[in-house]
Formats: C-alpha cells, sequence, structure tokens
C-alpha cells in the first residue's frame, strides 16, 4: 500500500533538498542536490535557474511515478531576497540574480537621497544590505537596465515561483516580503510609499495567506500545492507550534539568523546599525531578529587553517572539543578576528583588535579552538540585540551547526541564564513547509500573530496557463 506523503523542496544557498514526509511527518526519504553555480549577464556567480527548475521538475515526476509513495502535498521553503521576474508569456527575464551581488554606488546613493536611509531603514526594518534588500533589485533594473525592465511584467518572491512552476498561479505572501526586502512599510503595515512613488507596485500580484494552497494535477495525480513560504520563517513556525512558552530560534548556517518572535520592541538605530531587522510571521507580525554571516566565515576560516596546516577540508569534523585550548584571557594579539562579517560595528563590539594569524599556533587544533571560541562570542553579541528586553528564556538551535559540539559547549557556557535546546534533525524548515501546506492545527496556526489586511487579501486575478507537461 502506498504512504501517503507530502514533498518538501528546501532549497538553500549552498544545498538544495527535497523530503518526503509521512502524515506524522516522519521523514520517508531525502536526497540533496548539488547545482553548479553559473553566472549572470554581467559575470557574478548565481544560481542556475533553469537547471534548478528541471531538477524540481524532474524529481517531482519520478516521485509521483514511485508506486511506494501517494503524493498528496506539495510545498517550497526557499532562501529569501531573491526575486524571478517573468515577462508576458510568463517566462523569467533575467537570471536568478545573488543577494551578494553589489549593487552601483551610485544607484544606492541616489535611491537614499530620494528616500533618507535613516528613515527608510527604520520604516522598512531593515539595515542598509543592497541586493539583499531585494526591492533594490527591481530599481536597480529600472536604472541601470531599462530594457530588460521593460520585458517585466510580474516579479515573484523566489519560493511563490517555484509553486508557480506547478500551479501556473501569481501571488506574493507574507513572509518573503516582509524579509530585509526593503519593500514592507512595518509601521503603516502595507507597501512602502517609495514602491509606489517608483511605480513598482503593480509588477507584484496580490498577497495570500501563507496557508494558501492550489489544486493541481501533476502527470495525472491530484495534488494541493503550497504557496511557498521563506525557509527562516518556516522554520520558526515549526518551533512556534511546539510550545507556547517565549523563545528565540538560532537557525545556522550560510547565515545564522536568530529569530525573536516574542517582543514587540521597535528597532533602534543601534539594532539597525549591527544587522538586526525585522522578519514575518506567516500572519504578517513581526519578528525581531539578528543576522551574522557565521557559516560564511567559519567556512572562510577552515580554508586558512587547512592550507597553514597541511589538512583536508573535513579534518575539522573529526576534532573533538578540548576546553584546555580556549583561554578566554588571552591578550587581543593573539585572539581570533573575522575577516568576512560585513557588521564592522557587531565586530566591534566583541573584538578591539583588527587581525589575527592561524600560524601563530602550533597546531591546527589549537587555531581551528581559537576560531570557534571568538564566532561563539559574535553570536552571542548577536543573540542578545534580538533578545531586547523580551521574557525569553528558552533558545532553539537547529541547522548547520548543530553537529559543532565546540560551538554549542561554548555557547552553553556563555549563555548559563538559558535553556539551548538543540535539533538533532535539521530539518526545521522543511518541517515547518509542510506543516503549512497541511494547515495542521490551523488554529494553533492562526494564532501566532494578528494577519494584516494585505495577508487575508484574495488570491491575484492574473494567472498564467501552467506548464502542460505536468
Amino acid at each position: 500500500m502506498p504512504t501517503p506523503v507530502t514533498a518538501i523542496f528546501d532549497i538553500g544557498k549552498t544545498n538544495k533538498k527535497f523530503f518526503l514526509f509521512d502524515d506524522s511527518l516522519r521523514q520517508q526519504h531525502r536526497e540533496y542536490h548539488k547545482l553548479p553555480a553559473v553566472t549572470d549577464d554581467d559575470g557574478f556567480p548565481c544560481d542556475d535557474l533553469p537547471g534548478l527548475t528541471r531538477w524540481i521538475r524532474d524529481t517531482v515526476a519520478r516521485t509521483l511515478a514511485d508506486d511506494r509513495y501517494t503524493v498528496k502535498y506539495l510545498n517550497f521553503s526557499t532562501y529569501g531576497a531573491t526575486l524571478v521576474h517573468l515577462d508576458a508569456d510568463g517566462h523569467p527575464v533575467t537570471p536568478l540574480y545573488n543577494y551578494l551581488k553589489p549593487i552601483p554606488d551610485d544607484v544606492v546613493r541616489e535611491f537614499f537621497r530620494r528616500y533618507p536611509e535613516a528613515d527608510n531603514n527604520t520604516e522598512t526594518a531593515s539595515p542598509a544590505l543592497g541586493m539583499l534588500n531585494a526591492g533594490l533589485q527591481l530599481y536597480w533594473l529600472k536604472t541601470c537596465k531599462p530594457a530588460v525592465f521593460a520585458r517585466i511584467r510580474h516579479t515573484l518572491h523566489f519560493p511563490q515561483y517555484l509553486s508557480y512552476l506547478f500551479t501556473g498561479m501569481l501571488a506574493s505572501e507574507p513572509t518573503s516580503i516582509g524579509c530585509h526586502t526593503r519593500l514592507w512599510d512595518y509601521h503603516h503595515r502595507r507597501y512602502h510609499r517609495w514602491l509606489y512613488e517608483e511605480q513598482l507596485d503593480h509588477l507584484f500580484p496580490a498577497v495570500v495567506p501563507t496557508t494558501h494552497t492550489f489544486p493541481a494535477t501533476l502527470h495525472g495525480h491530484a495534488v494541493t500545492v503550497g504557496i511557498g513560504i521563506h525557509d527562516s520563517s518556516s522554520a520558526l513556525a515549526a518551533y512556534m507550534l511546539r510550545t507556547q512558552d517565549p523563545f528565540a530560534l538560532i537557525s545556522t548556517g550560510t547565515w545564522s539568523i536568530t529569530l525573536n518572535p516574542f517582543t514587540r520592541e521597535p528597532l533602534t538605530a543601534h539594532e539597525l546599525s549591527r544587522d538586526c531587522l525585522h522578519y514575518m510571521t506567516i500572519h504578517g507580525a513581526p519578528v525581531k531578529a539578528s543576522r551574522l554571516f557565521l557559516g560564511h566565515e567559519l567556512d572562510h576560516q577552515l580554508k586558512r587553517l587547512n592550507t597553514v596546516f597541511g589538512k583536508a577540508p573535513q579534518y575539522y569534523k573529526q576534532i573533538p572539543f578540548i576546553p584546555a585550548l580556549i583561554n578566554p584571557d588571552a591578550p587581543d594579539t593573539n585572539t581570533f578576528y573575522p575577516e568576512t562579517l560585513n557588521n564592522p560595528a557587531l565586530v566591534g563590539d566583541v573584538f578591539k583588535q583588527d587581525q589575527w594569524s592561524p600560524a601563530r599556533y602550533s597546531t591546527f587544533e589549537e587555531a581551528y579552538h581559537q576560531v570557534i571560541w571568538g564566532l561563539a562570542r559574535l553570536q552571542v553579541a548577536s543573540l542578545r540585540l534580538a533578545l531586547g528586553n523580551s521574557p525569553v528564556r528558552k533558545l532553539y538551535l537547529d541547522g548547520g551547526f548543530v553537529s559543532n559540539t565546540a560551538f554549542l559547549d561554548l555557547l552553553r557556557s556563555l549563555l548559563p541564564e538559558y535553556t539551548l535546546e538543540v535539533s538533532q534533525r535539521p530539518l526545521g524548515s522543511a518541517q515547518g513547509a509542510a506543516l503549512i501546506v497541511r494547515n495542521q492545527d490551523h488554529a494553533r496556526l492562526t494564532g501566532m500573530a494578528a494577519a494584516t489586511s494585505d495577508a487575508s487579501a484574495p488570491i491575484a486575478r492574473e494567472s498564467l496557463q501552467a506548464d502542460p507537461g505536468l
């Protein structure tokens, strides 16, 4: 008898993942897919959108044909700050621009001349982050690539584009709009006025709730397809269903993002300058967050250490935590200092010197412990910004750092007043997407926060024909 399953694509910057969950949310299947990077029309690295689309479609077709499973639901969780622009025929106009791609300084200066930075940052609850402020991508295209911009008829956030591939329906949803896009005015709970003044608002389809689904027939099978969700918000939704006690989630990976849905404190200029911002729950309520490019920094430092000490890339995984190798009282000239974190204010709060040398250490193990000690201190500083004065005393940590015992032990020693619970199965965003598409415990989902008027808007009237090959 085939097992009824919910199929989830969890698309990260590094790994593209596919999961099947049964009705009890037990994992029945998983696969990881590495997608080689390509370059965009300016030569900057980016994800291969056509290649990703082929893999997703092929994986769905293969799973539907597998007589071990009956796919009842399909949903998508992806990284944020990424837009897909469609032409009049519903085809992508541009590459999938990388959120690390720089926007020319003169374009940013002109934007902030028209919409003063301090006010715009506060109103949109986001620091200035270049292309990570995804809304600025449209402003950049309009300014720098007018011929390309003229072809755009619709703009979708990345999760909603993957849903569109199977439904042909155009829609926007709250979590993708609210993740440091600079599109949303958190003070007035609507799109920000700059979007209207630049006449860009019409490109975004109407907003539907994150729990919205579409019926679809895929290769002759009836499947309920979700609208998709931003990955950090998806992970948060899964944890909010676990407990009613105040908590914060530290979601780790390339980015470490601390999410605190239990505070309504407005962001201060001090916090904005240290990469604090607001995300959004599935019903449009703000979530105070702080970001740290933690996994990226660790990868950078491991490459340095591997070169200095002649070790294989995965060598660090076999190193046990040795507390004696951590010296909290070491002088500043003998401590770790990050080199790829674009957050000088936060770094300056933690470290007082501006360079370090792994070659000063006699072994890989000693240098590695110093790196992890420094990263744990940075994580604590970032966490405390997101916590503010909220009543949170429980912390969840999931994602790529759950298997790093040195990091976890150091966090616990630095945060003795908090309970830190670690997820041994880093599936938070995938499981959240599964819960949402199935509308499990819908009363709890609805009760997470009051919905905004936009979040309950009707489905977009515009639709394009779904791919007949499905």
